[in-house]
């Protein structure tokens, strides 16, 4: 069964191309500016993804900046203008105001098309966690929920989708206001990986402070292990920033601890939410319990 509705999202959600077009979905994107350079968004260019995390291991100086209403306008208008609804996966509203552009925009075009609607969906996370809020609402709608089925849904099913993450370097996060200058010294003299999550808020808070990369990953994996409450067909995807050597551990790691026939899914983290993370980034997200 098709779905009754149209789902949109934008590019934070951080899910493999063929991903989108095998289930018709509209992506659209967040961009960055890199040494004066803008990429994404409405008019940018587009750059290899391992040469983007090169540049950031190079010091080059990045940027990022949300979708606008009048981005979103057009895509919603399109699916109106064909009769049929929209629901609308966004990042979440506490790191960026994308979430924000689409409810203005949807609002504004439900007042010029009477019978239409348009849902806003805030996943209160990101990268390929907010790619698995989308992968379960579509399945949803596919096996016929309505859009008010399918939205009702998701604001459950998105509490459950847990985030966890480590990074290589605390520079970035210095950067992106997330920690102190001298927390980021210390850090990097005891060679500190912080356990981070996603929090019931849609905020990024800290679980542990790890020495070592190698004992990150372990804890990191203990930690999905703890919190995981998976059914037989529920999924893990693991997010890297150009580190895929280790997402690969991580890979044996959870397959280790939630068995060998488990379908883990293992893609990159966006440039947007790889500019805050930095290269070396690595993320887990998996259904799990109530988020903490």
């Amino acid at each position: 069964m098709t779905k009754t509705f149209d789902i949109i999202t934008d590019t934070c959600s951080g899910m493999p191309p063929e991903f989108y077009e095998e289930h018709g979905v509209a992506v659209l994107p967040l961009g960055y500016t890199l040494d004066g350079v803008t990429y994404g968004g409405a008019d940018g260019g587009s750059m290899p993804i391992r040469d983007f995390y090169q540049k950031l291991r190079e010091g080059a100086d990045c940027h990022t900046f949300q979708v606008t209403a009048e981005q979103v306008r057009p895509c919603i208008e399109k699916s109106f203008r064909e009769g049929r609804d929209v629901l609308a996966v966004v990042f979440s509203s506490a790191l960026s105001g994308t979430a924000s552009s689409f409810s203005v925009a949807a609002t504004s075009l439900v007042q010029n098309y009477p019978g239409r609607k348009a849902l806003v969906l805030d996943s209160m996370g990101g990268s390929m966690g907010e790619g698995m809020l989308l992968e379960y609402l579509l399945k949803e709608a596919e096996k016929g929920a309505s859009l008010e089925e399918t939205y009702e849904y998701g604001e459950q099913m998105k509490r459950h989708i847990q985030h966890l993450f480590t990074v290589d370097d605390l520079e970035f996060l210095k950067k992106g206001g997330r920690i102190s200058p001298a927390v980021a010294v210390v850090g990097k003299l005891l060679k500190i990986k912080p356990l981070l999550h996603a929090t019931p808020k849609g905020t990024l808070g800290p679980i542990a402070k790890i020495v070592g990369r190698k004992r990150a990953l372990e804890a990191l994996a203990d930690e999905a292990k703890r919190r995981a409450e998976l059914e037989e067909d529920d999924p893990i995807f693991i997010a890297h920033g150009d580190c895929e050597e280790d997402a690969l551990r991580m890979q044996e790691l959870l397959r280790e601890r939630f068995g060998q026939d488990r379908r883990i899914l293992i893609n990159y983290v966006d440039p947007v939410m790889g500019t805050h993370g930095g290269p070396g980034i690595l993320a887990v997200f998996f259904r799990g319990k109530l988020r903490e």
